[in-house]
């Protein structure tokens, strides 16, 4: 399994997935510059948190405009598995992979701290090690990590099961609609989460509850190849 860590300048989260993809599965990971134009040699895609382009304007909406982006969404209409990750998340939204906005926190303020995710769905490429229902520790570090959506949109991506992971009841940092901490497209295998799994892959973090995700890309890649 080949994964490319997207970079964009003001990436600052590129290294520590590029670490988490190589620690925790059999597969390789390398930092792919923004100008990229063709990601087609890849497995997987990782768009990692950081402050791409200063987040002028608002969080993403420049890097949305990166020539990498057209090729992050051939890849994810080709049906390879894209994450994106805090910042990828709000990158996600601007391209228009995944549905909704993210905006500036409740509190305003920016959040550090750890974070309790209730895993929704077990039935995608990102979640298969988990289990529904299960409660895990991941980091958060964002100051626009509000997910909004309309009624309807919430309502339909309940309907298709598309949420993955809700902050734990009463533990919403951010004023998420729904406690909605992270979402998949349709075909499950676009996922955005405002969360750091790649910072949560050994005890010495603070937990090791991210493992499961990337082992669950593996996993998926693998069953997909036919390989062992």
């Amino acid at each position: 399994m080949k994964t490319a860590v997207i970079q964009f300048p003001g990436s600052n989260c590129d290294m520590d997935a590029v670490k988490a993809v190589q620690s925790t599965t059999a597969g390789t990971a390398e930092l792919v510059w923004h100008t990229t134009k063709d990601l087609s040699a890849y497995d997987v895609i990782v768009v990692p948190g950081g402050f791409s382009y200063g987040d002028y304007l608002r969080a993403g909406a420049i890097a949305r405009f990166s020539p990498v982006m057209d090729a992050v969404a051939t890849e994810a209409l080709r049906g390879k598995l894209v994450m994106g990750i805090c910042n990828g998340f709000q990158v996600l939204t601007e391209a228009g992979l995944l549905p909704g906005a993210l905006r500036q926190n409740e509190s305003l303020q920016f959040r550090c701290e750890m974070a309790q995710l209730v895993v929704e769905n077990t039935d995608t490429p990102y979640t298969r090690s988990y289990h529904e229902g299960e409660v895990i520790r991941i980091p958060i570090a964002h100051g626009e990590g509000n997910y909004y959506a309309d009624d309807a949109t919430v309502q339909e991506l309940e309907k298709n099961e598309q949420i993955v992971f809700r902050y734990r009841k009463e533990h919403n940092p951010n004023g998420s609609v729904g406690d909605i901490a992270g979402i998949v497209n349709k075909n499950k295998n676009v996922l955005g989460m405002m969360p750091h799994p790649e910072r949560a892959v050994h005890e010495l973090l603070g937990s090791a509850d991210g493992v499961r995700l990337f082992t669950s890309i593996f996993t998926t890649w693998r069953d997909a190849h036919g390989t062992r």
